[in-house]
């Protein structure tokens, strides 16, 4: 969504740190720039000019134009900035002692609530509570039914009501969660086609039944700024505690998501990339300034490896982790790891300059479904022990698979390779410093891991 911007952003940065020192009138031109780019980007006018005044104001202290790196001052500054801009400190949900807890989703039609409720639904069902879902959508054609199909998958309960009465069905879904000792009911309401009086009574008439804990506006990113002008009449009208913004794995410009917060006073609290369950995370906004600034989002891919690794690691696997002693097993449980967390391109995505790469067509999904498919075609005794795969044998794995000779080769040298990786990570695990590693990576201490990292270079 914010590949274009990015771009222009990346372009303005690079030409200010190639100069030693800088004068007010090369602020004057990046900001220019930079204000150009944001307006390109949709992101409301107003939310521009305050922007780029404070970042101006800010580029112009003699801290700035006189240190001896001002073009990577003036980065940490629009870092800043920008970090402000989508909300400052993390949201996240805000639930109390009272059980159950209410969560209200409202928004317009076609804004993707009812999957938007679903994916929380999941996301609290992974985090140990028992939510509940109430289908107070009666005007939609389906749109219990949808609800109902999509609770099924995650295991989550629908309840229906009488079909008929919106107030009614969320009273009773907060009774229903009480008898059933479920701690999280999620309301999913009606929308419109566009904001109209009758929908905002009927949302005031149910928050005011069920009281709850919080209420979530669910907007369209492809929308642009007909989404924060429909977020500024629910926020006059029905007040709200947060957005999930949706579809933000489109091609839209993006300026939502830049200038909802500054508009209605109401951060960002999740982000939706996707149709899958477990496609809606949490809103960082220092995290997404980073990658809207090309400098990635090493954290969040962190977190994804841990949430994809697998809770019980087998005994035997963890032996040969430990020494290093790889098999092809283990390797493939890897692809089929980074599968879990997204895919190559959400993985380099999250990498500095990562975006580039995938712009340039760098970065190709389909050598995970090729890698996959030529150990899948080999023994487990080939997988066991790759040295035993000869000439003959490497002829039957490519016909197997469906290539040439050529790709099993390069398959193997990259094993090798990732084996001596491993080992050179074993043995700075296990040599002078290791105990201080381990003790700071245990603790969640990234720097931990990027000392390792840096002590394999």
């Amino acid at each position: 969504m914010f590949d274009s911007l990015t771009e222009k952003l990346q372009g303005v940065f690079t030409g200010l740190k190639s100069k030693g020192r800088l004068s007010e009138k090369d602020i004057d031109e990046a900001m220019r720039e930079i204000r150009l780019a944001l307006l390109e980007a949709d992101v409301n006018y107003k939310v521009v000019k305050r922007f780029v005044a404070k970042n101006k104001e800010r580029c112009l202290t003699a801290e700035v134009l006189g240190s001896l790196t001002p073009g990577q001052n003036v980065v940490k500054v629009v870092l800043d900035e920008l970090t402000e801009l989508l909300g400052g400190e993390d949201g996240g949900l805000r639930l109390s002692s009272r059980i159950p807890n209410v969560i209200m989703l409202v928004g317009l039609q076609g804004s993707g609530k009812t999957t938007a409720a679903v994916k929380l639904a999941y996301r609290l069902k992974k985090a140990g509570h028992q939510p509940l879902l109430a289908a107070c959508d009666v005007y939609r054609p389906a749109a219990a039914d949808q609800l109902e199909t999509l609770g099924t998958e995650i295991g989550v309960k629908v309840f229906r009501g009488d079909g008929a009465d919106p107030v009614g069905i969320a009273r009773a879904a907060v009774r229903e969660a009480i008898d059933t000792l479920r701690d999280i009911v999620i309301v999913d309401t009606a929308g419109r086609l566009h904001v109209d009086q009758q929908m905002m009574e009927e949302a005031a008439a149910i928050k005011g039944a069920v009281q709850p804990e919080q209420v979530l506006m669910v907007v369209d990113a492809m929308t642009g700024q007909d989404a924060v002008n429909v977020a500024k009449a629910f926020a006059e009208q029905v007040d709200f505690d947060g957005v999930i913004m949706s579809k933000m794995d489109g091609d839209a410009r993006g300026g939502a998501a830049l200038s909802i917060l500054e508009v209605t006073g109401k951060p960002i609290k999740f982000i939706s990339e996707g149709e899958r369950p477990d496609s809606l995370s949490e809103f960082h906004p220092d995290r997404m300034a980073k990658r809207i600034l090309g400098q990635g989002d090493v954290v969040s891919l962190i977190e994804a490896a841990v949430e994809a690794n697998d809770r019980q690691v087998s005994e035997a696997e963890a032996k040969r982790l430990a020494k290093a002693d790889l098999t092809l097993d283990d390797f493939v449980n890897q692809l089929v790891k980074v599968r879990k967390m997204g895919g190559l391109a959400k993985i380099v995505s999250a990498l500095p300059g990562g975006d580039e790469a995938i712009r340039n067509g760098q970065v190709d999904e389909r050598q995970l479904d090729q890698v996959l498919a030529i150990v899948r075609s080999m023994t487990p005794a080939e997988r066991q022990k790759p040295s035993i795969i000869n000439g003959e044998r490497r002829a039957r794995i490519a016909k197997g698979s469906g290539v040439q000779v050529q790709q099993v080769n390069q398959l193997l040298k990259r094993f090798n390779e990732a084996k001596k990786m491993t080992k050179k990570m074993t043995a700075q695990l296990n040599g002078k410093g290791g105990k201080r590693l381990r003790r700071k990576m245990g603790k969640g201490d990234l720097s931990g891991f990027q000392d390792l990292l840096g002590n394999m270079k």
